[in-house]
């Protein structure tokens, strides 16, 4: 694991990222565009967390930190560079900031019908909390 480098995400980095979920991610997101990934870059520097080897995007996860909740986002691993341990140097990147920013509790965004994320974030020690519903209300069309 020690040719993997862990950053945060730069401006230069958005095309390459909107690749990579598209190959990597599960499901599409309404910010899922160039200024979208811009925004989020600009508003919080350090909150798109991108794992690399061999100067190649093979991972990433969206660690954001609103001063009362810590959620998770875009936790994706390349299919070909899954299981070995990329998926977790980013979570521990993401709870790190965390705790730095003073966060008590993460939370994460995992489609029902993902089966293989979900088995990540369990493996990981999170659990889904059934009792609670996404409730969503699109601001632009």
């Amino acid at each position: 694991m020690s040719d993997l480098h862990i950053r945060s995400a730069d401006l230069s980095d958005i095309d390459a990222v909107l690749t990579f979920w598209r190959e990597a991610a599960e499901g599409t997101s309404i910010s899922d565009d160039r200024d979208g990934v811009a925004r989020l870059i600009t508003r919080d520097p350090d909150a798109l967390i991108l794992a690399e080897r061999d100067g190649r995007l093979v991972g990433s996860v969206i660690a954001g930190f609103d001063g009362w909740r810590c959620h998770l986002y875009r936790l994706a691993v390349h299919p070909a560079h899954r299981r070995q341990g990329i998926g977790s140097a980013l979570l521990t990147a993401a709870e790190e900031r965390f705790v730095a920013l003073g966060g008590r509790r993460g939370d994460a965004m995992v489609l029902e019908r993902n089966e293989t994320g979900q088995h990540a974030w369990r493996a990981a020690g999170y659990a889904p909390e059934e009792q609670w519903r996404r409730w969503v209300k699109h601001l632009t069309t």
